[in-house]
């Protein structure tokens, strides 16, 4: 059997997370966004977005190798700052089981609907 290899990559929050204002967080926040949607758009970032569990704040799936998607991710204005740390694995599903379409990601706070 073949498989397709993906990395899926978990955004956990850090304990020690530097304090922020509001404003610095809004736009720390932003910033991870605006990187995710650039992730995207180059094909490397399959699907991402937030778990809403406390802990593990989202998950990335790449359709790179782990080292690949680690190097990505610690370039997260969000990872740089100290917000989340990382967790990536490998992941493989049967050939053809998944397919994904590009889409256009958020890239600030202010671009989500809310309905």
């Amino acid at each position: 059997m073949e498989f397709d290899r993906f990395s899926i990559c978990f955004l956990a929050a850090k304990d020690d997370s530097p304090e922020m204002s509001p404003a610095e967080a809004g736009d720390l926040q932003n910033a991870h966004m605006s990187h995710l949607a650039d992730l995207h758009e180059s094909g490397e970032l399959l699907a991402a977005g937030p778990t809403g569990n406390p802990q593990y704040r989202g998950v990335c799936l790449f359709r790179t190798e782990v080292d690949r998607a680690r190097e990505l991710m610690l370039a997260d204005p969000a990872v740089v700052a100290g917000w989340f740390e990382i967790t990536v694995i490998p992941w493989m599903v049967p050939t053809g089981a998944m397919f994904f379409e590009t889409t256009t990601f958020p890239r600030s706070m202010a671009s989500l609907k809310v309905e």
